[in-house]
């Protein structure tokens, strides 16, 4: 807290005047990167096919990782130091979360565009596989976000049986 008062030009003690708790501050910090995930997700049009729709919810789930990677690593790891009202809370925004994405495998399977037997668990390998990138994702590093999510969408759709993943990436120039 001190740190905290410190670069924001207060004394440590004044800082209480503008916040009730450490806790606040965690809760802001979370709430703050739930928000950007389910706005990346809230954003996407609705009348894309579930691939696309898909490489969209990829693309903007990288995107707010590498953007924003201290807030990300605060949202992942550390909201579970929250009280159990607040990690209700946030656990119900990642519940909404979780739900754009397995509408959309629901969607894929429906429609032959992907092959899964499970999609709850589908969707809980892709969202995995997602999160864990703000433990090894560096800024500056060789991936830029174009090719982070590109890679990512390939296995992505590998995993989900998508067979023409190749002609996708092509077309796409990628």
């Amino acid at each position: 807290m001190r740190d905290l008062a410190r670069a924001v030009n207060l004394q440590g003690g004044s800082l209480y005047a503008h916040i009730e708790s450490k806790e606040e501050v965690l809760f802001e910090l979370v709430n703050r990167a739930a928000d950007e995930f389910l706005n990346h997700a809230e954003a996407i049009p609705a009348n894309l096919s579930p691939k696309e729709h898909l490489e969209r919810l990829i693309q903007g789930h990288l995107e707010v990782i590498v953007r924003s990677l201290d807030h990300a690593t605060v949202f992942f790891h550390e909201w579970k130091f929250l009280n159990p009202e607040l990690q209700r809370k946030i656990t119900a925004r990642r519940d909404a979360y979780e739900g754009h994405f397995r509408k959309v495998i629901e969607a894929g399977v429906r429609l032959g565009e992907f092959e899964v037997e499970d999609v709850r668990l589908a969707t809980l390998f892709v969202l995995s596989a997602l999160n864990w990138t703000y433990h090894w994702y560096r800024p500056g590093g060789p991936l830029t976000l174009e090719s982070l999510s590109r890679h990512y969408r390939d296995l992505v759709f590998k995993t989900l049986g998508v067979r023409s993943n190749r002609s996708t990436s092509r077309a796409n120039g990628a």
